[in-house]
C-alpha cells in the first residue's frame, strides 16, 4: 500500500494542533516553535504533492479510498486535481508567514486581574483551520467535504472573537464587544449557508445514491443517473448558496469587512486567503461538475452578482478610513474577479480565476500583514492617524507600496495576469459584462494609492516620528511573499501548468468550447 501522502498532509497539522494546545502554559515559546516547525513539514508535504502530481494524468491523483460509514455509503474518498493542487501549496506555504506573522500577537495580557489570550490556544487553532482547509481541498466524497467545510467554522469562530485585534479607539471593552459581534455574524452567516447546502447534500444522495463526486460525475456524463431540470436546479442552488457565503458573493459579503477588521492581521490573512478560497474552490469542482446543466442556466444571474462585488466592493474601498475594512472591501471586488473568471465558461475565464485564488491569497497576504506590522506600532487602524510613515520607515513603506501595487493588479506583478486572463475570458462571452468590470480596476488605483498617500507620504505626524522599521522575523515574512508576487508575476507558467488540465476537464463537465474570435478575414 502506497503511502498516504494527501491524510499525511492533513493529519500533521490536526495533530500539531493537538501537541501544539497541550504544551504547557509556561512554555508559551515552545509552543509557537512546535507549530511553526509543524507548519513546516506540512509545507514540505505540500510540496511532495506538487512533485508527485502528473498535470498530463488522471484528473483525480494520489487518491485514497476507505469505506467508512457503509450503510449511507459514505466514504473516506481523497484526490487532488491540478487546482487543489495549487490551493493546497497556497495554504501550506501562508501558514508559517501567517505563525510568523502572529508570534506576539497572542501573548498573555493583563486586563484588570484576569489573564486572557492563551498563547498555545491561538496556534493550536491556525493549524487546525490548516487541517480543515486541506480536507476540504483533497475529499472527493460530498459528505465528507461538508464535514470539514462546515467544522472550520469552529476554530475561525474562537480565532476571530477571543484573539481579535488590540488596536481599538474605544478601549478594551468596546474591543471586546466588536469582536464578539464580528464572530457571531461570522458564525451566522455562515451556519445558515451551510444547513442550506446539508439539505442540498441529503438530496443529491437521495437522487443520486452516494456521496462519491466522481461516482456522480460519472453517472452524470454516461447518462445513467438522470436528474431532473428542477431538482438539479434546486441542488445547486443549496450548493451554491453555501459557496457564495463563504467565497463572499454580494449580498452575502456583510460578515467579511467586520471579521477581518477585528482580527488581528494574521488571522485576517487566514480568513481571506485560505478560508474563503475553500468557496470558489468549491464552485469550480462541485458546482460545474456535479450540475452542469443548472451552472449554465444560473450562469447570467451569477455573473450580474459577480460584477455589483467588483464594483461595489471597490466603490467601498474607496471610502474607508480604516486600513482593514479598506483591504476587506478589495478583496470583495477581488472575489467578484474570480466568480466572475469560474461562470465566463471560457478555459481563459477559468484558468485566470484558478491562478487570481493564488495570487489574490499572496498579494493579500503581503498587504495585510504589512498594514499589521505597521498598525501593531501605531496602535490605530484608522488611516487619518498616519502620515509620512516612508520617511521614517523606507522598508516597511516600501513593502506596502509593492503589496498595493499588487493589489491593484499592477503589470509584472502577480494578479496582473490572472486579472487580465479573467477578463479576456469574460469578454469572449459576454462583453458587455467584461467592458463594466474593468472599472473594477480603475477604482482598485483609486483606493489603492489614495491609503499610500494618505499614510506614508506628506508631513511625519509626530506619533510615528519615533516609528521603527521593519524588524527581521517581520522581513523573513515579507521578503518572500514579494519575491513571489514578482517571480509568477513575469512567470507564471509553473501555476498554469498545473492548473489548465483540469479547467479544460471541467469545460468538458460543462460542455463548452470557447467561442471563436470573430476577426474579419485579410483581403
Amino acid at each position: 500500500m502506497s503511502f498516504p501522502l494527501l491524510t499525511a498532509t492533513a493529519a500533521l497539522p490536526a495533530l500539531g494542533a493537538v501537541a501544539t494546545a497541550a504544551v504547557p502554559a509556561a512554555r508559551r515559546t515552545a509552543a509557537k516553535w512546535l507549530a511553526l516547525l509543524v507548519s513546516l513539514a506540512t509545507l514540505a508535504l505540500a510540496i511532495a504533492v506538487v512533485v508527485r502530481f502528473d498535470p498530463g494524468g488522471d484528473r483525480y491523483q494520489l487518491t485514497e479510498s476507505h469505506a467508512w460509514i457503509k450503510d449511507f455509503g459514505v466514504r473516506y474518498e481523497l484526490g487532488v486535481d491540478g487546482i487543489a493542487v495549487a490551493l493546497i501549496a497556497l495554504t501550506a506555504l501562508l501558514i508559517p508567514f501567517i505563525i510568523l506573522a502572529g508570534w506576539h500577537d497572542a501573548d498573555p495580557l493583563e486586563t484588570g486581574s484576569r489573564r486572557w489570550r492563551p498563547t498555545q490556544g491561538f496556534f493550536a487553532l491556525i493549524l487546525a483551520v490548516e487541517a480543515m482547509v486541506i480536507l476540504s481541498f483533497e475529499a472527493t466524497d460530498v459528505f465528507l467535504f461538508y464535514i470539514f467545510f462546515e467544522a472550520m467554522l469552529i476554530p475561525m469562530y474562537f480565532l476571530i472573537g477571543g484573539f481579535g485585534d488590540r488596536a481599538h479607539e474605544h478601549g478594551e471593552q468596546a474591543a471586546a464587544t466588536q469582536r464578539s459581534y464580528a464572530a457571531v455574524k461570522f458564525l451566522l452567516y455562515n451556519l445558515v449557508g451551510g444547513l442550506i447546502m446539508l439539505a442540498a447534500v441529503i438530496g443529491l444522495y437521495v437522487v443520486a445514491g452516494n456521496f462519491s463526486l466522481t461516482e456522480i460525475a460519472e453517472a452524470r456524463a454516461n447518462g445513467s443517473l438522470d436528474m431532473a431540470t428542477s431538482t438539479e436546479r434546486w441542488l445547486f442552488l443549496g450548493f451554491f448558496f453555501a459557496f457564495a457565503v463563504k467565497a463572499p458573493l454580494w449580498p452575502l459579503h456583510t460578515w467579511l469587512p467586520n471579521a477581518m477588521q477585528e482580527s488581528t492581521a494574521p488571522v485576517a490573512v487566514l480568513i481571506t486567503a485560505v478560508v474563503d478560497k475553500v468557496g470558489t474552490f468549491a464552485m469550480l469542482r462541485f458546482c460545474l461538475q456535479l450540475f452542469p446543466e443548472a451552472s449554465k442556466w444560473a450562469t447570467p444571474a451569477i455573473l450580474v452578482l459577480a460584477l455589483i462585488s467588483i464594483i461595489y466592493g471597490a466603490l467601498l474601498a474607496v471610502g474607508q478610513r480604516d486600513i482593514k475594512r479598506l483591504i476587506a472591501y478589495a478583496s470583495i471586488s477581488h472575489f467578484g474577479f474570480i466568480i466572475m473568471g469560474i461562470f465566463a465558461m471560457t478555459s481563459q475565464g477559468q484558468s485566470g480565476a484558478t491562478l487570481y485564488m493564488v495570487n489574490h491569497g499572496l498579494s493579500t497576504a503581503a498587504l495585510m500583514l504589512v498594514a499589521g506590522f505597521l498598525i501593531s506600532r501605531r496602535g490605530s487602524r484608522l488611516i487619518a492617524d498616519y502620515g509620512g510613515v516612508q520617511k521614517v520607515a523606507p522598508v516597511l513603506a516600501g513593502t506596502f507600496l509593492i503589496g498595493g501595487l499588487a493589489t491593484l493588479s499592477l503589470p509584472g506583478l502577480a494578479p496582473f495576469v490572472s486579472e487580465f486572463l479573467v477578463l479576456v475570458g469574460t469578454f469572449a462571452r459576454y462583453p458587455v459584462i467584461g467592458i463594466i468590470a474593468t472599472f473594477g480596476i480603475v477604482l482598485a488605483a483609486l483606493y489603492t494609492l489614495v491609503l499610500y498617500q494618505r499614510t506614508m507620504t506628506g508631513p511625519v505626524k509626530p506619533e510615528v516620528s519615533a516609528m521603527p522599521d521593519l524588524r527581521v522575523r517581520e522581513l523573513v515574512v515579507v521578503a518572500p511573499l514579494v519575491a513571489l508576487l514578482i517571480v509568477l508575476g513575469v512567470y507564471p507558467k509553473p501555476v498554469t501548468d498545473i492548473v489548465n488540465p483540469a479547467v479544460e476537464q471541467t469545460m468538458s463537465d460543462v460542455q463548452k468550447k470557447d467561442p471563436r474570435p470573430e476577426v474579419e478575414a485579410a483581403k
